[in-house]
């Protein structure tokens, strides 16, 4: 897709306005952006008043609204975030990409594929930015050791991503709202993504329902343009959270464990010998949640591309194939 060209931020602090300020967007996206010299977050929106003025007198916001549209209308803005659920995020969306004002959303991006293709054109169409959040590609330990696997053996050949939970005692996402694998489990679905590239077809699938009513279990076998192979296993019916990414090249190996702990390792291996290994927090210089998984990577990277004008990894239309992805292996397990 081809559209206006994109509007850089040169030389000044980038203008933020938040469309949320619960839970996530206060543990992670609100003190990045707050640690960043050049952002100033000036206006922030929300339904709940608690939330909304606790939020701005922590983070010293004057502007504080109660519909988001006044906010976009009234406020100077370079960039909006806007962090809710998944199936609130659309029309909101919307309006923000129709304005031409750059956006950042955390996964997934909406609740379909073609949500997700809509905002992307919206995006092109307005010359906007719009970027979807996916923190393990921003990862430190896991973006160094991905590097280190393809200077010694160059291009993956073959990826394995699994995510797994004990999901027995939870009920369905948003009351039912979105699927596990389009939710949740899409971060495993992300990655092999982020490694494989663009998909050529979903070679077989297994979605199974296998302690609800509803599928809690997904296998997959991808075939990717470039002649990567890969493997997805996600199951919400294990003994506990697991989460790990394998990637060979032709003579190393890449193995990270993606588990929320700043002990996780990267170990990178090649002919035979490991030759780097990493914690999470080795690799971020930091202890800090949001720094060692990737949070703050992707918050920066964000506002990197708004003062420059260039696409973003996570761009919309790069995530809008991933879901495209979901989909394609619910169709192939029908």
């Amino acid at each position: 897709m081809r559209g206006p060209r994109r509007r850089a931020v040169p030389g000044r602090k980038v203008k933020v306005g938040f469309i949320g300020a619960g839970v996530m967007a206060n543990k992670v996206h609100y003190p990045s952006l707050q640690e960043m010299e050049d952002v100033e977050i000036v206006a922030i929106c929300d339904l709940v008043d608690e939330r909304l003025h606790s939020t701005a007198d922590k983070y010293g916001v004057e502007r504080r609204y109660k519909d988001y549209r006044r906010m976009l209308d009234e406020v100077e803005l370079d960039a909006v975030y806007v962090i809710m659920p998944p199936h609130h995020l659309f029309d909101i969306c919307v309006d923000v990409l129709e304005r031409g004002l750059n956006l950042f959303i955390e996964k997934p991006p909406g609740v379909t594929a073609y949500q997700a293709w809509r905002m992307a054109e919206l995006a092109e169409k307005n010359g906007a930015i719009a970027m979807v959040g996916f923190n393990r590609r921003f990862a430190p330990y896991l973006v160094r050791a991905l590097e280190r696997a393809k200077e010694l053996g160059g291009k993956p050949q073959v990826v394995a991503s699994a995510f797994h939970k004990n999901g027995l005692k939870t009920g369905p996402y948003y009351r039912g709202a979105i699927d596990i694998l389009s939710c949740d489990a899409i971060h495993a679905v992300d990655l092999l993504c982020h490694v494989g590239g663009r998909v050529r077809k979903v070679l077989g699938s297994r979605v199974k329902a296998v302690a609800k009513s509803y599928p809690d279990n997904f296998l997959a076998l991808v075939e990717f343009e470039g002649g990567v192979e890969g493997v997805l296993l996600c199951s919400w019916t294990a003994g506990r959270r697991i989460h790990w990414l394998e990637v060979h090249c032709k003579g190393s190996s890449l193995w990270v464990d993606l588990d929320n702990s700043p002990k996780a390792e990267a170990v990178v291996s090649a002919e035979g010998e490991v030759v780097e290994r990493l914690t999470a927090s080795e690799a971020a210089g930091s202890d800090e949640f949001r720094v060692f998984y990737g949070y703050f990577g992707e918050n920066r990277h964000f506002i990197d591309c708004v003062k420059e004008g260039r696409r973003p990894l996570s761009s919309m239309e790069e995530v809008a194939r991933t879901m495209d992805l979901v989909e394609a292996i619910y169709r192939a397990g029908l």
